[in-house]
């Protein structure tokens, strides 16, 4: 298609080149030869011009067409953000040269005053394309720190110039946040926004047994963190009323913020990606710090159940891990010596499949 279209394109050229020279062209050729007059010499000097360019346009369109799809995969691959911010300081960079046009246009030597507007429109939207593109995180910083300052206006308390650390309901049920903030690890200020707590509240007065415990646990957790433990809490009081899910408000305040949303949400993690906003998951901060077992190592479990094949046993680590012990459903119960043999990362988690010590010594 793109190939047709630039044919079409040279063949209009060739066809309006023809049209306008053909009188003269065909002036010239009488002087030279003396053929006489010939009616309608326009028109013929287009049909031949747009045969022409069409015959000696097949290799220029493949070149053009190549050219034209590596620039397209290269846009493609860019971040969409990078491209906006490059075409916005190119057409700033155009306006410049606009500007520019007559002073330099009414320079009096012929061939400088006819290609340095040319040369300059150029230049200035080559610069500011780069400028735009290299230097889009300086930019958004600056629009960032009036996003700042307005939400300390909106949001009542919100301090500005600190990374601000966004809590969603999930992760403050979940109650693991409070450990984490106890040890530190947490720096900046931990912003609860008001839609939160009262989503918070919503779910400690429900008729549900489990999601009232759930909701006053959470409670539990925010009083917990805002009067024993050294971190900065802040309340943010605002709202976005045009958005009804606390999902999307989240997001929201973190563009606002330009802050991350804490959570253990999966869900929420995967729209946060999507959306460009940083994502802090305690899940993924757990997996991390989990013990690393290699193959060869001794452990000390106890074996629990049945494991899914004859004659297995399971046991878990103090994290959670499954341990499958080949030979181990006789320990049911007790305490075992074990050999790590293999270690499986699934979707699930992590598994760790291993045999008695005992037997390893019999063999």
């Amino acid at each position: 298609m793109l190939k047709r279209i630039c044919r079409i394109f040279f063949v209009v050229i060739g066809g309006g080149l023809g049209f306008h020279y053909g009188v003269d062209i065909f002036d010239a050729l009488n002087t030279w030869l003396n053929f006489g007059a010939i009616p309608g010499p326009q028109y013929i000097a287009a049909v031949v011009g747009a045969v022409l360019l069409f015959l000696v346009s097949n290799r220029l369109v493949d070149y053009i067409v190549n050219t034209v799809h590596w620039g397209e995969e290269m846009l493609l691959k860019l971040p969409i953000v990078d491209v906006m911010f490059g075409a916005i300081g190119l057409i700033i960079g155009l306006i410049v040269a606009f500007l520019l046009f007559l002073p330099i246009s009414s320079i009096p030597i012929p061939v400088v005053g006819d290609l340095l507007p040319l040369l300059v429109s150029g230049l200035l939207g080559y610069l500011g394309f780069q400028v735009g593109f290299r230097k889009r995180d300086e930019i958004m910083a600056v629009f960032s720190i009036g996003k700042k300052e307005k939400a300390k206006k909106d949001g009542n308390n919100i301090t500005a110039n600190v990374e601000h650390k966004i809590l969603d309901t999930s992760v403050i049920i979940d109650g693991r946040i409070a450990d984490i903030c106890r040890t530190g690890f947490i720096e900046g200020a931990l912003v609860i926004p008001g839609f939160v707590l009262a989503e918070l509240q919503h779910i400690a007065d429900s008729s549900d047994a489990l999601k009232r415990n759930r909701g006053r646990r959470g409670l539990d957790i925010l009083n917990k963190i805002q009067k024993e433990l050294k971190v900065n809490v802040q309340i943010w009081e605002g709202d976005f009323e045009d958005v009804s899910e606390v999902d999307s408000k989240l997001i929201k305040l973190a563009k606002l913020l330009n802050g991350k949303v804490v959570t253990n949400d999966f869900n929420l993690n995967k729209v946060c990606e999507l959306q460009g906003v940083p994502i802090l998951n305690i899940n993924d901060l757990a997996n991390a710090v989990k013990p690393v077992v290699l193959p060869g190592e001794e452990l000390t479990v106890q074996v629990i159940k049945d494991g899914k094949e004859y004659g297995q046993g399971v046991a878990y680590l103090d994290d959670g891990t499954m341990i499958v012990v080949e030979g181990g459903r006789e320990y049911i119960g007790s305490d075992v010596d074990v050999l790590v043999t293999s270690v499986l990362q699934t979707s699930a988690g992590r598994m760790i499949f291993a045999k008695p010590k005992l037997l390893e010594k019999a063999l």
